[in-house]
């Protein structure tokens, strides 16, 4: 059996080598398949089709079926990893921090991406259509406005945040907002000229909302600008149950760590040939984003007194 198993594990280009034969069986007696859970940032297809390298190769190294799947919004995704729905998931920064608030350290950050330049951060931004009149923030006053997700870093609680410290409230400044239910939303509704602004997330000129939309063919090309960015946003986290068997969450863990070097196939359809690999995460990576929500909530408490 050790010799099956460990040539299981050599063709999937890995190697558990702390696992024993009967750890991993244990582990794998209790889950017909694994789940993962992933935002809804952009649509359920173009979802699935970006993770569809992610999930064969989990599939195979792991040895049990690995399904992915986009949950309604945001905080259902959160759901899922608290009501033991999902075992893995991929959380975006403020999403991470509703989740430890709901499950606390049930749910624990692995990894992020980092981009081709090495950096682990990415901004929120407001864009507006490049036909437009406006070309500040300033500009804006007055003009309808979108935000993504309530439970999104950079389609609502960076960008929050950071207006009021620059002393812009949105609920005054702009004569309607409104959430788009994702970011492809936002950017849709600005081109049909529902909204004037909406916010989005950009990493640099070659990795951003629009652009991914651009590529996709969803969208023309130029056809927005940016008028304002946030300071930087930490990477949005992969992140595992800290309840499930230590096996299945070491084989996890080294699997995806490996993921960029042993299948890049898989890894630059689901970065889009925009990052070059990962770095691990602990739960202090985000505490800039803790405090943020939290300074959110005092706000939202406030005006409901």
């Amino acid at each position: 059996m050790r010799v099956i198993l460990r040539r299981r594990v050599i063709l999937a280009g890995f190697a558990f080598a702390p696992f024993t034969a009967g750890a991993q069986a244990d582990w794998r007696s209790q889950f017909r398949e694994l789940r993962f859970a992933m935002i809804s940032a952009e649509n359920e297809r173009d979802v699935l089709a970006r993770f569809e390298g992610f999930s064969k190769h989990f599939t195979e190294a792991l040895g049990v079926p690995f399904r992915v799947f986009r949950a309604t919004d945001y905080a259902a995704t959160v759901e899922a990893l608290r009501a033991d729905q999902a075992e893995f998931g991929y959380l975006g920064p403020a999403a991470y921090v509703l989740a430890r608030r709901v499950a606390g350290e049930k749910i624990v950050p692995i990894a992020s991406a980092v981009d081709l330049e090495g950096g682990a951060g990415y901004h929120s931004v407001i864009i507006v259509r490049a036909d437009s009149p406006y070309h500040s923030l300033a500009d804006l006053r007055g003009r309808s406005f979108a935000w993504a997700d309530p439970n999104s870093a950079s389609g609502y609680a960076a960008p929050m945040f950071y207006l009021r410290r620059e002393g812009i409230d949105p609920a005054t400044f702009f004569s309607r907002t409104a959430f788009s239910g994702n970011h492809e939303q936002s950017v849709i509704g600005l081109l049909n000229g529902t909204y004037d602004a909406v916010a989005t997330w950009w990493t640099n000129d070659q990795r951003s909302n629009p652009r991914r939309m651009e590529e996709k063919g969803m969208i023309p090309p130029g056809q927005w600008r940016i008028v304002w960015k946030s300071p930087l946003i930490p990477s949005s986290p992969y992140v595992m149950r800290a309840n499930l068997p230590q096996a299945l969450k070491d084989a996890y863990v080294e699997t995806l760590m490996a993921l960029p070097q042993a299948n890049p196939e898989a890894w630059r359809a689901l970065t889009g040939g925009q990052s070059r690999g990962l770095i691990r995460r602990t739960h202090e990576d985000y505490l800039d984003m803790v405090a943020i929500s939290e300074e959110l909530d005092r706000l939202r408490r406030q005006r409901r007194t």
